[in-house]
């Protein structure tokens, strides 16, 4: 898989007034978005803000009611998330799709082309996901996985396409820790490469670490954009929700009382 140099200048993808419309409801309205090669760039809001539904229509998921999607400068249709690969846009949902009957590479293979051996889906598969850091064993059954296992076949799927554009819709809500820092090491590897990620998330201490931009959306509009490494969480919430958020602390002293429950020499047969 050749890498994708960077460059400088015209956003690798862009959207204008693009707007979505559920009867009279508008999810997105006239949203106006940039995403120049090589970045890695936030997408904020609260749940319903409309960043699931601006992704959607990115991915040939769903299709805009008006506006423009620009790609590489050129305005592009994207009728189908098949359309969306072939232009070079990859997408990992929050929520996966993948047959837990089946092994790793069977369930790479059935979004790629029918003429690719299983045999070559299973070598590639195993070169690109050790090559990212996401190692996989392409004959291991998806049942027998952990979660975050889960999500690496969803990248490596995404990265055998070819991308120049990676969209992760909250891609650490199912991870652990050490899950998270070996993903953003990925992460920073395909920057490296010249790709680009829109990133979506609601912690906002990750997107300080990783994310070169951010641009904050709320009731579907676009409200702000900023260098999130230049920006506090508070500030960041604050652009999310549109006042101050409280902060949370714990009520009372932590001081012990009574004992409440109390067992001595409890045991159990094995």
């Amino acid at each position: 898989m050749s890498a994708v140099g960077a460059s400088g200048g015209s956003p690798l993808l862009a959207v204008r007034s693009l707007t979505k419309l559920f009867g009279s409801f508008a999810a997105c309205n006239a949203i106006d978005l940039d995403i120049q090669p090589g970045e890695i760039h936030a997408l904020l809001g609260e749940n319903g803000a409309g960043k699931s539904t601006l992704v959607k229509m990115l991915f040939g998921v769903l299709a805009p009611t008006s506006g423009q999607i620009l790609w590489k400068g050129d305005p592009v249709r994207i009728p189908s998330p098949g359309a969306a690969r072939r232009l070079g846009i990859g997408m990992v949902f929050q929520h996966f799709s993948l047959f837990e009957a089946l092994t790793v590479a069977e369930n790479i293979a059935l979004s790629l082309s029918p003429g690719i051996s299983l045999s070559k889906v299973a070598e590639e598969a195993s070169r690109l996901s050790h090559l990212y850091g996401l190692p996989l064993d392409p004959k291991a059954h998806v049942a027998d996985l952990s979660v975050g296992e889960r999500q690496r076949i969803e990248i490596v799927r995404a990265l055998l396409q070819n991308p120049e554009l990676i969209i992760l819709d909250e891609p650490t809500s199912v991870l652990t820790p050490q899950e998270a820092d070996r993903l953003f090491e990925t992460l920073a590897k395909l920057k490296a490469e010249g790709r680009s990620v829109l990133y979506i998330s609601h912690r906002l201490e990750e997107v300080q670490r990783i994310c070169d931009r951010a641009t904050v959306l709320r009731h579907g509009k676009v409200t702000g954009a900023c260098d999130p490494r230049q920006e506090t969480p508070a500030s960041l919430a604050r652009m999310m929700v549109g006042s101050d958020v409280a902060s949370v602390t714990a009520a009372g002293t932590n001081t012990k009382g009574d004992v409440l429950l109390e067992a001595r020499h409890l045991s159990v047969p094995a």
